[in-house]
């Protein structure tokens, strides 16, 4: 397998009469031997195009790509020893799964031996046997991403990429599918790319991930790192689901204890007293606003505390309540800020209920309003 460097990449699509249109904005990203990369942001964040220039399939405007060593940049497609999935699965529909997964390698003249026993060896891994002399026509969405992965398999690149190739699958069939392709890569040990706009499968799925927006990558991380210390406010809001809470306010100076307290001119605001850890990232910014941002599964209805502390709980409005059945969502407001709180999922509310819920600072996170940048 191989290790894949991507040093100041640049991707612009020309405009007519104007500057270009700024798809990548000079990104550096290092993707290990047998490492299992996602790429992950909303659409239009440069994820696929970062994906499709590694390919081939794309221009570069300016930067490199290396794979095991070697820049890439004027390579053709068939020449990077590189295989791609597809969203759409791309199978040819006359030919039956054999014929598909095999193409490519007859294509580079294989021998027939060889191409058998590739063939044969990916359709067991795969869960294909059976389905080799089928059309694509007669296949499930899923049988057919894997015949696609397939047709991957049986190349043994040095790198396989994916590009979102579970969005056309049913909700069942995407879990199922995205926990064959991390037993995949288990099994081959082979650098995979991955992209997806699905956070959910990025955090099941990765070794570490790429989070992207407007062509810049916002943090690079593995999983649990995001999820609890994310660099920036987009990656906190991004990564998670239900998003992380977000109050904007003010840090608050009350003798010797330092609160955060919520913007708000139209009612009394949401006060919370900062413990040691979150006041000494605050020290220097008394009287300065800050964003304070907190999971719902850090947010506890106060009743179900024995020891709820005062000085960190509030008194909110119930809007919506949500039984999941494992767990309620509860969608919460403190008079301007809107919030989400899990709890316990025998807990019943009604809407425009008031409920006294506890923060659990212990997790909590703060941001410059400006930079966005977690506080530290």
């Amino acid at each position: 397998m191989a290790k894949v460097l991507i040093e100041n990449l640049v991707k612009t699509y020309p405009e007519k009469n104007g500057p270009g249109v700024p798809a990548v904005k000079g990104i550096n990203l290092t993707i290990e031997d047998r490492e299992f990369m996602v790429l992950v942001g909303p659409s239009g964040c440069g994820k696929s195009t970062t994906l499709r220039m590694i390919a081939g399939l794309e221009e570069i405007t300016s930067g490199t790509i290396s794979i095991d060593g070697k820049v890439v940049n004027s390579e053709l497609p068939k020449d990077r020893d590189i295989a791609m999935v597809f969203q759409n699965y791309a199978l040819y529909p006359h030919m039956s799964v054999y014929e598909n997964m095999a193409f490519g390698l007859k294509l580079r003249k294989f021998p027939k031996a060889e191409i058998e026993a590739r063939v044969r060896e990916a359709a067991a891994l795969l869960g294909l046997e059976g389905y080799l002399e089928r059309k694509p026509k007669a296949l499930s969405g899923g049988q057919r991403q894997r015949v696609a992965v397939g047709r991957a398999i049986v190349r043994k690149p040095k790198v396989f990429l994916f590009d979102e190739p579970l969005s056309n699958l049913d909700a069942k069939m995407r879990v199922s599918t995205r926990t064959e392709i991390s037993k995949l890569h288990a099994r081959l040990g082979a650098t995979m790319i991955y992209v997806t706009h699905d956070q959910v499968e990025a955090m099941t799925m990765g070794d570490r991930i790429c989070v992207m927006r407007d062509g810049d990558i916002m943090q690079v991380a593995e999983p649990l790192t995001l999820y609890n210390r994310p660099a920036n406010l987009f990656v906190a809001g991004f990564i998670g689901s239900p998003p992380m809470n977000f109050f904007r306010g003010t840090i608050r100076r009350t003798g010797n204890a330092l609160s955060f307290v919520e913007t708000n001119t139209t009612g009394a605001p949401l006060s919370l007293v900062l413990n040691e850890t979150l006041a000494r990232r605050v020290s220097d910014r008394v009287d300065q606003p800050v964003v304070f941002g907190l999971r719902p599964e850090n947010v506890h209805d106060a009743l179900t505390l024995p020891d709820a502390d005062p000085a960190r709980t509030a008194e909110v409005k119930v809007e919506v309540s949500e039984p999941m059945g494992a767990e309620t969502y509860l969608y919460l407001n403190t008079g301007v800020t809107p919030f989400i709180a899990r709890v316990r999922p025998t807990d019943r509310f009604e809407a425009n209920q008031k409920v006294k819920v506890t923060f659990d600072l212990d997790h909590a996170h703060l941001f410059d309003p400006t930079t966005e940048a977690a506080l530290i």
